[in-house]
């Protein structure tokens, strides 16, 4: 497994796609990847374009809302962040982004590593690409709370 944690490359694809799709800024000017990973005061994941889509970037804040190790995280299909009764409704919000390119104040159910319940609040999802290909979708999100 890669760790991308601190990869300029990922940042500029996480910052770029959110720039363009939102027109503003994900991380404050003079940032860099080691800022998002490990200082940023909201969680950041992002998956890759699979038929089932797998964890490829979770920043700390990330890792400690949803309780696992970045090495537990990162592969983990990424529907395994909700339960299954709640799986129908984020495939609906990943749909909407493919089709609109990003969704704001969202807020969905999901499940800890320890089976521990919260909200995740205020979310933006949005289409990652590069050189004009789409290679996936990240998610960030400022808030959560236990349910």
């Amino acid at each position: 497994m890669t760790d991308l944690s601190h990869d300029p490359d990922v940042f500029a694809v996480l910052t770029g796609s959110y720039a363009r799709r939102l027109g503003t800024p994900l991380a404050p000017e003079g940032a860099d990847a080691a800022w998002l990973y490990g200082q940023a005061p909201f969680a950041v994941l992002a998956h890759d374009g699979g038929a089932d889509p797998r964890f490829v970037y979770a920043n700390q804040a990330a890792q400690i809302c949803f309780g696992y190790s970045r090495e537990e995280l990162i592969g983990l299909p990424s529907r395994l962040s909700a339960e299954a009764p709640e799986r129908a409704e984020r495939q609906r919000l990943l749909d909407a982004v493919s089709r609109d390119g990003f969704s704001r104040n969202y807020r969905g159910l999901r499940i800890a590593k320890d089976g521990r319940r919260f909200w995740i609040e205020r979310a933006v999802v949005w289409q990652l690409d590069r050189d004009g290909a789409t290679v996936g979708q990240a998610a960030t999100f400022p808030e959560w709370r236990n349910a």
